[in-house]
């Protein structure tokens, strides 16, 4: 679930502006068209991990506006601030216990967003935290602990580089204490998914599933991860620094 990160991204990200046709209350700065994607940023989740998923936002190929929240910003998540964002993003963090106490209030108004058209967009700690045990009720299945998962190719929780099918191409991405994802009888078109990637032991690693009007993106491993994350625990991904893939998830959650 990601317990640290080394190098924080673009300080400059977030706090900026609202978009033009979307207005966050608290937000003050020059008009931006992009659509709002407010990331949170707070106690429950690591150093620079809110920053690498608002720089994944901002680059994607129909980028978003990242804006901080929490409740140490100018924005917090509330009804108000989540009316004018078209997503919201929870990165990776702690543990998920500690992560649901500081983010569990945010449950209710979460579900309502995204049962009313918006996106939720789940990383890690954050795809953890779309689960009910605990969690904001969010995926119709379970989200559980991969390593805990049989014939599972990483058996411990310390930084790593794991291997998954991503639409039938074998990628590698950053990964700590990840989340896969079940849904009964392995019946991914009942609940009207999209699975985008399976470990090596055919578990789910990244899906889209939707909730009321909006949708829901969540993968385990860190395809925000940029290099900092690798040379800081001395790791290399055999694909190089790449975002395509997290860019994919951005954007088939935030297909209509």
């Amino acid at each position: 679930m990601t317990r640290r990160r080394f190098l924080i991204g673009a300080a400059g990200l977030g706090l900026a502006g609202a978009a033009a046709a979307l207005t966050v209350p608290g937000l003050v700065g020059d008009p931006d068209d992009r659509p709002v994607a407010l990331v949170y940023r707070g106690p429950a989740t690591c150093s620079g991990c809110a920053e690498s998923v608002a720089d994944l936002l901002a680059t994607a190929p129909t980028p978003l506006r990242p804006v901080y929240c929490g409740p140490d910003e100018d924005v917090d998540v509330t009804p108000e601030s989540l009316a004018g964002a078209a997503a919201y993003a929870q990165p990776g963090g702690g543990s998920l216990a500690r992560g649901w106490r500081h983010t569990r209030h945010y449950a209710p108004q979460l579900r309502d967003f995204v049962a009313g058209g918006g996106t939720y967009l789940g990383f890690c700690l954050g795809a953890y935290l779309a689960g009910d045990d605990p969690g904001y009720r969010l995926f119709p299945g379970r989200v559980r602990q991969y390593i805990g998962t049989d014939d599972a190719t990483i058996h411990d929780t310390e930084d790593t580089v794991v291997s998954v099918s991503w639409r039938d191409q074998e990628r590698h991405m950053y990964f700590q204490d990840g989340t896969a994802f079940a849904v009964p009888h392995d019946d991914w078109d009942a609940v009207g998914a999209t699975v985008l990637a399976r470990y090596p032991n055919s578990e789910v690693a990244a899906v889209v599933t939707p909730y009321g009007r909006g949708r829901v993106g969540l993968v385990g491993p860190h395809p925000e991860a940029d290099e900092s994350w690798y040379t800081g625990t001395g790791l290399t991904n055999p694909d190089g620094i790449r975002f395509d893939l997290g860019h994919d998830l951005v954007a088939t959650a935030m297909q209509r």
